[in-house]
């Protein structure tokens, strides 16, 4: 993002939504900014596709307020609001052409015929589809067709582009290569984005910043970095990718750090994110990357501790690694990169693991 503060273009102010008698959102707040690709991440049910579709006006808030563009939203319906959504299906007409489908919304606009091929041209040029007007829609890939879904919201030129789960149909492979061409098509257009996604790693790959929500409320607004690094809580930790978490003891704290106790692995010292009461428990969290399984007994680091191997798992560039430590019940997830010469080990292997002290992360277990 530019080191210049971008201003909000979307404002959420303590939105609730009731279906009945269940609560899909419950006081929600956020501020999406100008120009970034912004995330709704979380698990099927958490609230966030409701979210999108009150930015888009298909639903109405029980209580609260969005606003767009510094318009409040209230009563403003789908067709007249600065927005364009894309769905998990792409909706495209079958029986249209590709240039048909992509200047659909332009008829209402009173535009010459110049000016419509003009702008379909342009769009299909933006999601690198030049050539393809004349072709049938049912003549199309999946992922040409979300190409021309992508191409049929771009061409009204919205404030903001919102998208529902638009990967979700795609094969890993093509589902991968898309990601890297949304994110280039939002550097491009460089309007905002929302995408609701239930995929970690997509919305890690192409977000700005995401908002991770549980159970119609946001745990954490952050970027992909800083929710990876410093997880709120055990709940946003878990979500985001693979963390261990290690029980310990305070020793003393301050407002600048705390020193602590790490059952299995001995004393250290982290920078404090409050303070902490003496003798109190709290959690560990360190991420699986940042263990390193030491091979030569020769170079074994000072801070290392004894571990079994439980569980390998083979991914040919990587082998992720299960194991019990030291002579605990405690279970650790250790990712390793499949070197030449590096052998895999195979479960009941004795060996040792090498941590750091900025490797951890103190949890909240809230």
């Amino acid at each position: 993002m530019s080191p210049i503060e971008k201003h909000s273009i979307i404002e959420i102010n303590n939105v609730t939504k009731d279906f009945g008698s269940v609560r899909a959102l419950n006081g929600v707040s956020m501020q999406i900014k100008q120009g970034e690709f912004f995330s709704l991440l979380g698990p099927s049910g958490c609230g966030k596709t409701t979210l999108l579709r009150m930015i888009s006006g298909f639903e109405t808030p029980t209580s609260g307020s969005i606003s767009i563009a510094g318009e409040s939203m209230e009563d403003v319906p789908p067709n007249l609001r600065p927005t364009n959504m894309v769905f998990q299906s792409y909706a495209i007409f079958p029986h249209l052409n590709v240039a048909e489908n992509v200047g659909y919304g332009l008829k209402k606009l009173k535009l010459s015929s110049d000016e419509i091929e003009g702008r379909i041209n342009e769009a299909l040029k933006l999601v690198d589809l030049t050539g393809y007007g004349a072709r049938e829609a049912h003549a199309l890939s999946g992922g040409q067709r979300q190409r021309v879904a992508l191409a049929r919201a771009l061409i009204m030129q919205p404030k903001v582009l919102l998208l529902d789960e638009p990967l979700s149909a795609l094969d890993k492979k093509l589902r991968e290569a898309m990601q890297v061409e949304l994110r280039r098509l939002q550097q491009t257009v460089g309007i905002t984005f929302v995408l609701v996604t239930h995929d970690q790693e997509e919305a890690l790959v192409m977000s700005d910043r995401i908002a991770v929500m549980f159970e119609g409320e946001v745990a954490q607004v952050d970027t992909p970095e800083f929710l990876y690094r410093e997880p709120h809580n055990k709940q946003v930790a878990s979500f985001i990718g693979v963390m261990n978490f290690v029980p310990a003891r305070v020793i003393k704290s301050s407002l600048k750090s705390v020193e602590i106790e790490v059952e299995t692995l001995g004393v250290t010292k982290l920078p404090a994110k409050k303070k902490y009461l003496a003798g109190s428990k709290i959690t560990i969290g360190i991420r699986p990357e940042m263990l390193t399984i030491v091979y030569d007994k020769k170079l074994k680091q000072q801070k290392t501790f004894e571990a079994t191997v439980s569980t390998r798992s083979y991914f040919g560039d990587m082998t992720y690694y299960e194991v019990l430590i030291g002579n605990t019940d405690i279970k650790a997830n250790v990712s390793m990169r499949n070197t030449v010469g590096r052998p895999v080990l195979e479960p009941g292997t004795k060996t040792h693991v090498a941590w750091s002290d900025d490797s951890l992360t103190i949890i909240d277990d809230n």
